[in-house]
């Protein structure tokens, strides 16, 4: 079968590609053969996105090749400067999730990310995930077809070898750039590619080609055990993706980390090390009752509350926040994303505010208080437990106050000191934005 007819049926019901272009050799046979493919197919909508990373002196000429390219192929080219911040991860890492934080933005709907990894690139990544000790889901490496950012993420040319693309752009003259950094053995994925493949394939001629069973063989155990799974997890779910930890003291450790695992997954998180699911487990689900248990994975944290685990997206800490309403015929906004505060036709009735009295708004009370409808005072942390309140959202609750008297928190109570008792009122509506 020749190359433009597997690749043409490879992307059956795609027509809208944007093609991830950083003019080396990989991307630039991927890019020439869907060029040549087009040529047969009009129907076939291509875009390029090249990606600055600003990590190289030669960034801007790759820019200029890329776009000379470009072209010439008469495919749109779209240029992103990103930052790339090493000091966490490191650079491959920072520079990777800076790429597709990119590729995500700019896919329009419809469109799939197409990218031009191989065979080879297969072999190193799960030899990487092997020094890192990762599971099935790790050794299954990259997927011929995935997704991303709602739409599907293709590698046509994860089926060839560095050799087969070498020979297809020498047997087409194709033009292509070499970044300095492929030779800087400091990178794992450069060593990999110098020092160990050559002595592995020398042994072993297929070695890659092995290693590629062995990844797709995984992907399917996995696809199968995501499968088995998902009716159990589905039924462990809430509609706010909490999942319910009392089942989950019935199972086997294997059992209930798989699911913890694809409950993540459904969360978009990042996959937790075995030591940390464990974390998670024994330090929050099974945390003692009256602890409000809290553990950080990346840019997320795992609570737990009423019995079931919850995953958030981590905010700044708010309690030292103060934020004056100066003008409360003016929507207040409010930090953290948290939405704003509008006085209008609906919402929690306020007394108005006295003429020496400042409107502000916080994230924290103390003490005790009356609120109307009940009778007596409560401390502010009972009245939260009698809500139903989770405690991170009581540290997300917009708290109004009439100089520093408690009046109202939004959308939940108001105080004895807030209640309009019949005379005049205005309204306050805490507008969330949409999660």
């Amino acid at each position: 079968m020749s190359v433009l007819l597997s690749l043409q049926q490879y992307l059956a019901g795609h027509q809208h590609l944007l093609v991830a272009y950083s003019g080396g050799l990989d991307s630039s046979v991927l890019l020439h053969q869907l060029v040549l493919l087009r040529q047969q197919l009009p129907s076939l909508h291509l875009r390029a996105i090249h990606i600055h990373h600003g990590l190289s002196e030669s960034a801007d000429v790759w820019v200029s090749h890329c776009e000379a390219e470009c072209l010439r192929w008469q495919v749109p080219l779209e240029v992103v400067r990103v930052t790339v911040d090493g000091r966490k991860e490191g650079i491959e890492a920072a520079a990777r999730q800076a790429r597709y934080s990119a590729f995500r933005h700019a896919l329009l709907p419809g469109e799939c990310l197409v990218t031009a990894q191989h065979q080879d690139d297969q072999c190193e990544t799960l030899l990487l995930a092997l020094k890192r000790g990762s599971g099935p889901a790790g050794l299954s490496a990259m997927p011929l077809k995935g997704s991303l950012a709602g739409g599907d993420h293709l590698r046509p040319l994860l089926t060839q070898t560095r050799q087969q693309l070498e020979a297809w752009a020498q047997s087409h003259h194709l033009r292509w750039i070499e970044d300095e950094s492929n030779q800087d053995r400091r990178y794992d994925r450069n060593f990999l590619r110098q020092e160990i493949m050559p002595v592995l394939t020398a042994r072993w001629p297929h070695f890659p080609q092995a290693v590629a069973r062995s990844a797709s063989l995984c992907a399917e155990q996995e696809q199968l055990l995501d499968e088995l799974l998902s009716a159990s997890l589905s039924a462990l779910i809430d509609e706010k993706g909490a999942l319910d930890i009392a089942p989950l003291h019935r199972m086997s450790d294997i059992h209930r980390a798989a699911l913890l695992r694809r409950w993540i997954a459904r969360q978009r998180g990042k996959m937790p090390s075995k030591e940390a699911l464990s974390r998670l487990w024994h330090e929050v689900a099974c945390s003692r009752e009256d602890a409000t248990p809290c553990l950080v994975l990346g840019e997320a944290e795992v609570r737990r509350f009423r019995h079931r685990l919850y995953w958030l997206t981590r905010m700044p800490d708010l309690k030292s926040v103060i934020i004056p309403w100066h003008s409360p015929r003016t929507a207040l906004l409010l930090p953290a994303g948290l939405g704003k505060l509008v006085r209008g036709e609906r919402g929690t009735a306020v007394r108005l505010p006295g003429g020496q009295e400042i409107i502000s708004v916080r994230f924290q009370g103390r003490g005790q208080y009356n609120i109307t409808g009940r009778a007596g005072s409560r401390p502010l942390k009972k009245l939260w437990q009698e809500l139903g309140v989770p405690p991170w959202e009581r540290e997300r609750t917009p708290l109004i106050y009439y100089n520093d008297t408690l009046i109202a928190a939004a959308g939940l109570f108001v105080t004895r000191e807030g209640d309009p008792a019949g005379g005049q009122a205005m309204k306050i509506h805490w507008e969330k934005e949409a999660s």
